[in-house]
């Protein structure tokens, strides 16, 4: 298959799922874990500057899009962590301690 094809498939994939009309964006952060909720896939963390998304340093609550990763996580552990943001909501995808 052709790049061009993939792209369009992938396209009108997205678009029938309905995210044409989503806010989506996505950054990579560092921060220290300071709650975790494994019962409502949270964790709270408080970060630097994500520049991509508009948010300056602050103590926030993402919801976590892969829940089995908040189970490696400790309060006080220093992570990066990939943020997205879509209709409104802040998530984590990929997270991991720093080493």
């Amino acid at each position: 298959m052709k790049p061009q094809q993939s792209l369009i498939k992938l396209s009108l994939f997205v678009a029938a799922l309905g995210f044409s009309s989503v806010s989506f964006a996505q950054a990579m952060a560092e921060g220290v874990v300071r709650r975790i909720d494994l019962d409502n896939n949270k964790i709270t963390i408080r970060h630097g500057d994500i520049k991509a998304l508009d948010m300056p340093p602050m103590t926030m609550v993402f919801v976590a899009k892969q829940p089995a990763l908040l189970k490696t996580l400790s309060p006080g552990d220093e992570v990066v962590f990939e943020a997205f943001e879509s209709n409104g909501q802040y998530s984590v995808g990929k997270i991991q301690k720093k080493q």
